[in-house]
């Protein structure tokens, strides 16, 4: 049987747009053909897939796959992350090259490159900008050249990451005149310092204090004033991981004012809440931003309904139950939590089956708006004919519980665990190879390669 041709028959096909019965015809790394009238060839690899929803390959804008921040490291590798994501449906992460101390940009995306070649899956990069100094903002042209249109600043993490105002102004008004878009991570350091000490000083340590130590104010403010930065730049910026109905707001406010802003959240805000900080197990939930109150979730729900939230991805960091378990304090518990496997089926259940979402949502959300928000598109995020065979099957008429056994990361848990899930991955297709199959993983290390993103250069 030719491994050249795949004719993916008798699904339901989804684009951002509509919901289709039709074919798809693979040829290759690429899709050929979608209609209704397609014939197979003798030699054909014939794929039934009756009443299963035929998906754009998921994917997950933000991950930390093999994460090192200077003070800890996730033990996974790139095989380990892309394998679990393969499993989950995804077939592109958007990671980060990280510049650390004393880098030049190409050095970090050079090095990251080098990690990720074990890759089961495509991936493309953000570049992680914190050793740039004024005088030097020319070396931004190398993430133009080497096809990262995008990198990421913090407005907390004091030293490490942390770059003040005049920092970001300066770093937005240089990305901007590249075309490239800046993300950015907001939480008022001075605020979530002074909170943090102030618990610190009561000795009120423990986990239930994580959330009080990074207030909403303290997301809110820094967004708005990121966005304030970004007009006077005249640069378009990317909210990453908004925990809180408010900061959409302000991107919203921000985009009826004439800005490019988008703003993106992760299932972790829309299902779970600060009660979790509560329980025995609170150090399962420890992430910043942290977890909000439950009546954040509602307001975070209706934003992604209306279309002001542009991408839903995961900010996944594959830390173990040992990592979370070795400190008892806030302080000193690895912030984040495992995500990119079950993406897709939280969105399709708690979206789509219940209502929230319909499938071209869903595809706008997790497929199409980060390929093109991240210059990835028309290659990813889509079932048009040219386009990568990216293709996920998902079987909408499953259900099951989530547990910790469903996972295949190092982390060895879920946040999620106990939740229902409608639905179920079936099969993977990476430009056009399956990779995962009824249950199994059928990829291999190293054939996942660097995507480059296209910039938009004024």
């Amino acid at each position: 049987m030719s491994t050249n041709r795949v004719w993916i028959k008798n699904g339901t096909l989804v684009t951002a747009e509509r919901v289709l019965p039709g074919d798809l015809l693979i040829i290759g790394e690429k899709i050929a053909a979608v209609g209704t009238d397609l014939s197979p060839q003798p030699g054909d690899r014939v794929i039934d897939a009756s009443e299963q929803m035929v998906l754009p390959g998921i994917i997950d804008a933000h991950t930390h796959i093999q994460l090192d921040t200077g003070v800890y490291q996730t033990p996974d590798d790139w095989f380990i992350g892309t394998r679990a994501a393969a499993y989950g449906g995804v077939t592109t992460v958007i990671d980060f090259a990280t510049q650390f101390p004393g880098q030049t940009l190409r050095e970090a995306i050079e090095t990251r490159w080098a990690e990720a070649e074990p890759a089961a899956i495509d991936y493309a990069l953000h570049c992680m900008v914190t050793d740039l100094p004024p005088g030097r903002e020319d070396e931004l042209d190398t993430l133009v050249e080497m096809g990262l249109p995008s990198l990421k600043l913090y407005t907390t993490y004091r030293p490490n990451y942390y770059a003040d105002d005049a920092t970001i102004l300066r770093l937005l008004r240089a990305a901007g005149e590249r075309g490239l878009l800046t993300a950015v991570h907001c939480e008022n350091d001075d605020l979530v310092t002074a909170a943090t000490q102030t618990l610190v000083r009561a000795g009120r340590t423990d986990l239930a204090n994580h959330g009080r130590a990074r207030p909403p104010l303290a997301e809110i403010e820094a967004v708005q004033r990121v966005l304030l930065l970004a007009e006077a730049a005249r640069a378009p910026v990317y909210i990453v991981h908004c925990s809180l109905a408010g900061s959409v707001e302000r991107v919203v406010q921000a985009r009826r004012r004439g800005q490019t802003a988008f703003a993106e959240t992760c299932p972790q805000y829309l299902l779970l809440d600060e009660s979790a900080y509560i329980g025995p197990q609170a150090y399962k939930y420890i992430l910043q931003p942290p977890l909000r109150a439950v009546e954040n979730n509602d307001r975070l729900w209706e934003q992604v309904q209306s279309g002001q939230i542009d991408v839903i991805a995961t900010d996944s960091c594959d830390y173990t139950l040992e990592q979370k378990l070795a400190h008892r304090q806030f302080t000193q518990t690895p912030g984040g939590l495992p995500g990119t496997e079950t993406l897709l089926p939280l969105i399709a259940t708690y979206g789509v089956a219940q209502g929230r979402l319909d499938w071209p949502d869903l595809v706008r959300l997790l497929c199409t708006n980060p390929a093109r928000i991240f210059g990835l598109y028309p290659t990813k995020g889509t079932l048009l004919p040219g386009a990568d065979a990216d293709v996920t099957l998902y079987d909408p008429h499953h259900t099951d519980t989530l547990t910790d056994q469903h996972l295949h990361g190092l982390a060895a848990y879920t946040p999620f665990a106990g939740l229902t899930i409608r639905g179920r991955v079936t099969m993977t297709l990476s430009r056009g190879r399956v990779v995962f199959e009824d249950g199994e993983f059928k990829g291999q290390a190293g054939r996942g390669k660097f995507i480059a993103g296209q910039t938009n250069r004024k």
